[in-house]
C-alpha cells in the first residue's frame, strides 16, 4: 500500500473518531437548540485534523515528496465520514441517554 493511500484511510477512521468525539462534546453542552453547539463540534473537528496533520508530518516527511500533499490528502474524505458519524453518534446517545 502507498503512503499516499495510507494517509487517505489514516484520514478516514480519524473522522469516524472525531465523529464520536464531537458528539460527546455536543451532548455534554446539552444546549441541541443552539447553532453554537454545532460550531464547537466543528471546531473539535478541526483540531483533530489539523493535530493530525502534524503526526503524519512527520511520520511520512521523507515517504512523500511533495509535503502539501500530507495536508491535501484525504482531506474531503475526513469530513465526508465526520459528518454522518457525527450525526448517527449523536442521535444515539439523544435517544438512549
Amino acid at each position: 500500500m502507498t503512503p499516499i493511500v495510507q494517509l487517505y484511510w489514516i484520514r478516514l477512521v480519524l473522522g469516524i473518531v472525531s465523529g464520536g468525539i464531537s458528539a460527546i462534546i455536543a451532548f455534554q453542552l446539552g444546549n441541541f437548540t443552539q447553532v453554537q453547539t454545532l460550531i464547537d463540534s466543528f471546531t473539535v473537528a478541526l483540531i483533530v485534523y489539523l493535530a493530525s496533520y502534524y503526526v503524519l508530518k512527520a511520520m511520512y516527511k521523507d515517504k512523500i515528496e511533495k509535503q502539501s500533499k500530507i495536508l491535501s490528502t484525504g482531506i474531503a474524505m475526513y469530513f465526508f465520514a465526520w459528518l454522518p458519524f457525527f450525526i448517527l453518534f449523536f442521535t444515539i446517545m439523544k435517544v438512549y441517554m
